[in-house]
């Protein structure tokens, strides 16, 4: 396993790539290998498993030349199994952010957000959490209609793993849920497989994007 998280950074806008270029060399345990002005050309130097350096984290922009953020993502994941996908885009679109983290991304940021918002979300990311713009994450738990009944929502999941879920959704890892719900580590890793195990996904990004399509959070007057 790489001592620094490997980064590889698909985005067509030269200026910007400059700005997290420099960002991320402030960062003792991350490293940019590679960086792509398109999605096509990011994908094809994946063919060469011989010369490539496999990432860790690859942070995708949406809005591309060509194939869009979205188009590549499935492609990304196919080629990279392992490898966490953190949407870094201008969009907030209702649309765009839905498909994102169906699609399986681990986290969705905002160019506005501060860079250090960034190398934070993708530290988050990397130890098993999921990164959500603030502005994301509210729209998210204050706009998708709830599609479960109000006393269906007992028999899904428990009290506690309702307030895991919860607290995933606002974007914290394991050990700051312990943290907060006063429990131990192995507590919550096991409420955070019970919860994955029935709502039939695999990471914390999917799990909330289901809680709120099954309406298992409290509605906001």
């Amino acid at each position: 396993m790489s001592t620094k998280i490997r980064v590889m950074l698909v985005e067509d806008n030269p200026e910007y790539r400059a700005v997290i270029h420099l960002a991320l060399e402030d960062e003792t345990d991350i490293e940019l290998t590679s960086q792509f002005g398109n999605a096509e050309l990011a994908l094809r130097s994946l063919d060469d498993s011989a010369k490539r350096k496999i990432p860790d984290l690859v942070l995708l922009d949406l809005n591309l030349p060509g194939m869009s953020g979205l188009e590549a993502l499935p492609h990304f994941q196919t080629a990279l199994p392992s490898t966490k996908v953190l949407i870094l885009t201008q969009s907030n679109a209702e649309a765009d952010v839905l498909r994102a983290i169906s699609l399986g991304a681990a986290g969705y940021l905002l160019k506005s957000a501060a860079l250090h918002e960034i190398t934070d979300g993708m530290h988050t990311i990397m130890k098993g959490g999921a990164s959500l713009d603030s502005g994301v994450a509210k729209f998210i738990l204050n706009t998708l209609q709830k599609q479960l009944p109000q006393h269906e929502i007992g028999k899904l999941l428990s009290n506690r793993e309702l307030e895991v879920l919860t607290l995933l959704g606002e974007g914290l890892v394991k050990k700051e849920i312990a943290d907060r719900l006063k429990v131990t580590y192995s507590t919550v890793d096991s409420h955070v497989a019970n919860l994955y195990n029935k709502l039939d996904v695999k990471n914390a990004p999917s799990a909330v994007n289901m809680g709120h399509r099954l309406g298992l959070f409290p509605t906001k007057d």
